[in-house]
């Protein structure tokens, strides 16, 4: 989470944003230069456990992970 002060005004923002669910990563926001799904592979993590919940459900068959 990005928090503190720009200009005088309060800023805050969500950098990652990864929930568990039915035993599968959703992924809900990722603004990291790597990414968490390529993460998430290289510790192990099958594409099918993952889903880009960043896209909609009508995209997420045109991804290489689950759909849900």
């Amino acid at each position: 989470m990005n928090i503190g002060w720009q200009k005088g005004d309060r800023i805050n923002g969500i950098t990652t944003y990864v929930r568990i669910r039915d035993g599968k990563f959703w992924i809900e926001e990722d603004w990291t230069e790597e990414g968490i799904a390529n993460e998430l592979i290289n510790a192990g993590v099958p594409k099918e456990n993952i889903v880009l919940a960043f896209h909609s459900p009508k995209m997420r068959p045109y991804t290489e992970f689950a759909v849900a």
